[in-house]
């Protein structure tokens, strides 16, 4: 790629919030049709960078100049920098869910005839782009009924209609299942083919190690280096010394298990789906959890992890059919989240900006939310042992954040999971199920919360783990459950346990449970 010319230079880019320097000079230079990607910690400024490339931080709020395509630009807004040819699908997809596709496409920029908006020409153009994109659905489908993996691609088709010339994604493959993935990775490399370069952001390292020309990493606001992959290649564990600044010896902690009694244990559970009573989306599931036990959940997309986890968390999804659940030998009702908290039942959920956090709250409040009655007397707040609390967590966890008075939504989206954690371990839980938690966190803070799991484990609690990541189930978990098609399919030790036979487990119908 270095004979292509610089399409992009961002020189010496500074940006201060209050109290927090979040960029210091940090420099960046992508080539044209070139696939470069930014690596960095949770809090390293990745986001905050093609923030300010991207318009979303305008010219005059940050240090440094922007030199796209031989000229200075000073991006007022987004649309300042879409129409230069930039183009940013962030993490959060922006898109209208009641709309359709054709009309999220064009949204803002529809073709008209006379003044009045051509819906024909749209359709057309549409079907093109969605051929581009390889997506075949109806463009007339609204977009609330595509799943996760077609909405990437509608703002992929989107962005080709603006006349793309570079590219950002922001952890575009953080929601997807492999096969997605790899269709999202195949599509940027077309695009590639076609001159049009992009800026990819991921903690997948194997995706950026598979995908990059070159990677610029980012610590602690700085950038530190840039590789060139084409001619001085690159693997994971040079991709991570670089984002934390040291050798990670060893991405699992190492641990000695100490497990006891059977302690929380579920019978036969059956739920519906919360709309097609018809369905089940849990089916006369049953599983135990010992004392000191990381048990992990193996299942792919829409087997049926979440659904189960959510349903015994205070029946939280779906409409309850049968079923049973002993804490210690003696049935329990959960029917409620406040009964699955009295009961020592806690559920981080894999989706922390909707589900685990109210985005409006700063820190402090967010992380005692679910049990004030520890800082109470009567009905009011002790504010001296709430802020106490949440600087124990703050600091223990190392959420990085000058105060507990920070908002969260000014938090990087590995802080956020971190002050997830800590909401749920104040409630000082038996049971922590813990749904995707280390999606869309870098490689360091994945590490901190592995420790965090060991030592709950440590301290005689049980430990639920559902994750997409097989080798994350198999480095963390002593026993992991599979599922398929909502049914428990599989219950395999962890010396038994490798990718193949999670895998046959995962897409098989037959039940097969062999107790350890």
């Amino acid at each position: 790629m270095a004979d292509e010319p610089v399409i992009l230079e961002m020189r010496s880019i500074t940006k201060e919030f209050p109290g927090v320097k979040a960029l210091d000079r940090v420099s960046l230079t992508v080539r044209a049709g070139e696939i470069h990607s930014i690596c960095g910690e949770n809090g390293a400024g990745k986001s905050t960078l093609v923030k300010v490339l991207s318009g979303v931080y305008p010219y005059g709020t940050y240090q440094g100049e922007i030199i796209f395509q031989g000229h200075e630009s000073r991006f007022k807004d987004i649309r300042s920098s879409e129409t230069a040819g930039i183009v940013i699908i962030h993490q959060e997809l922006a898109l209208i869910p009641e709309l359709s596709i054709t009309e999220n496409i064009f949204l803002g920029n529809e073709p008209r005839r006379f003044g009045v908006i051509n819906w024909g020409e749209a359709k057309r153009r549409a079907i093109e782009l969605l051929a581009r994109v390889g997506l075949q659905d109806d463009p007339d489908t609204q977009v609330k009924h595509l799943g996760v993996g077609k909405q990437q691609l509608v703002e992929i088709a989107k962005a080709l209609n603006k006349s793309v010339k570079l590219l950002i994604l922001d952890e575009p493959t953080a929601a997807l299942n492999e096969a997605e993935s790899q269709h999202l990775l195949d599509l940027i490399r077309g695009l590639k083919g076609r001159g049009i370069a992009s800026i990819m952001i991921s903690h997948k390292l194997n995706e950026i190690e598979a995908i990059s020309d070159a990677i610029t990493i980012i610590r602690d606001g700085k950038s530190i280096e840039t590789i060139d992959v084409t001619t001085d290649g690159v693997n994971e564990d040079r991709i991570i010394r670089g984002m934390v600044g040291r050798v990670l010896e060893n991405r699992f902690p190492d641990r000695t298990p100490r497990i006891g009694d059977v302690f929380f244990e579920v019978r036969d559970w059956t739920v519906r789906h919360p709309l097609a009573a018809e369905r089940l989306v849990v089916k006369n599931s049953s599983f135990t959890v010992r004392r000191g036990e990381v048990v992990g959940f193996a299942g792919l997309m829409g087997a049926g992890r979440t659904e189960l986890a959510m349903s015994i968390f205070g029946r939280s999804y779906g409409t309850y059919v049968s079923g049973q659940v002993f804490k210690d030998g003696k049935e329990i009702q959960l029917r409620n989240v406040s009964e699955a908290i009295d009961n020592g039942i806690a559920y981080v959920s894999e989706d922390r900006k909707a589900l685990g956090l109210n985005l409006l709250d700063d820190i402090k409040r967010s992380i005692v939310s679910a049990k004030l009655s520890k800082i109470s007397r009567g009905d009011v707040v002790n504010d001296i042992e709430e802020h106490k609390a949440a600087e124990q967590y703050r600091k223990s966890l190392r959420i990085k954040a000058p105060t507990v008075n920070e908002g969260v939504n000014k938090l990087s989206g590995g802080n956020q999971q971190k002050v997830v954690l800590a909401k749920w371990m104040f409630t000082d839980p038996d049971l922590l199920i813990l749904d995707e938690p280390t999606r869309g966190i870098d490689v360091g803070a994945k590490s901190e919360i592995y420790g965090i799991i060991r030592d709950l484990a440590a301290q005689g609690k049980g430990v639920i783990m559902i994750s997409s990541e097989l080798p994350e189930l198999l480095g963390v978990s002593d026993r992991i459950y599979t599922i398929f098609e909502g049914a428990i399919t599989n219950d395999i030790p962890i010396d038994r346990a490798d990718p193949e036979t999670l895998m046959k487990s995962m897409t098989s119908a037959k039940k097969k449970v062999t107790q350890p």
